[in-house]
């Protein structure tokens, strides 16, 4: 029996993060990144009860240090790169702490981590990284100059990337979802029943990732189908 490739999926203890991790440890043994130690535990052992294989590992991405000292020597088939946070807020009120941490996390971590696992990639000549992005990232809104821009940042990354790696066998693909029901929205609408889930997210990261060795989907809009005003 072939052994399951390796996916390393970044911020998975919750949302979107932890229905990829979820989804994928079908078929991959998982590599599961985030701060809370608790929920990443949790997801272990819903992932083990199945079948399947899930390594937790403790990590703030918002530093370089401790992204450089938990993926040293570490290789992954798959990279999903989903951490992400989201302050709201005007622009004349939104701190450089506000900034700066959607920054490390939304933009710098993703280049943190890729740079670890992307080498191997290259070296075994396959791979595959997905970038969760957002709808956010062609578009904006107010209260949205700080996530918006590392949105547009992880296009433009992804793109740049995709042109650059495809030649050695590594794909690169984005994910646009619109409005998901997670934490990260708390407070922006009281009811989220008509958003996507997180199920739904990552069954269109499962999609590409089955998509032909020939085949490269670089990116995908996805959205609720039928949204309404609350």
């Amino acid at each position: 029996m072939a052994e399951r490739p390796t996916a390393i999926v970044t911020g998975a203890s919750r949302g979107i993060g932890r229905a990829v991790a979820v989804r994928l440890a079908a078929d991959h043994r998982v590599i599961a990144l985030a701060r809370d130690e608790k929920r990443l535990g949790a997801l272990s052992q819903e992932i083990a009860a199945t079948g399947g294989e899930c390594r937790p590992i403790v990590v703030d991405l918002a530093k370089p240090a401790q992204i450089d000292a938990v993926l040293d020597g570490v290789e992954a088939d798959v990279l999903v790169n989903n951490a992400g946070v989201i302050t709201r807020k005007p622009f004349t009120k939104l701190t450089p702490a506000d900034w700066h941490e959607m920054m490390d996390v939304n933009v710098n971590a993703l280049f943190h981590v890729t740079r670890h696992v992307l080498p191997g990639m290259i070296a075994r000549g396959h791979g595959h990284i997905v970038n969760i992005a957002s709808i956010a990232g062609r578009s904006a809104f107010p209260g949205g100059t700080g996530y918006a821009a590392t949105k547009h940042a992880v296009l433009g990354f992804s793109e740049s990337l995709m042109l650059e790696v495809r030649e050695f066998g590594v794909k690169v693909s984005v994910v646009m979802p619109g409005s998901v029901a997670t934490d990260m929205l708390v407070g922006d609408n009281p009811d989220k029943s008509w958003m996507l889930r997180p199920e739904d997210v990552a069954d269109v990261v499962a999609h590409i990732l089955a998509s032909p060795s020939h085949a490269l989907t670089y990116q995908v809009e996805v959205r609720a189908s039928n949204p309404r005003k609350a």
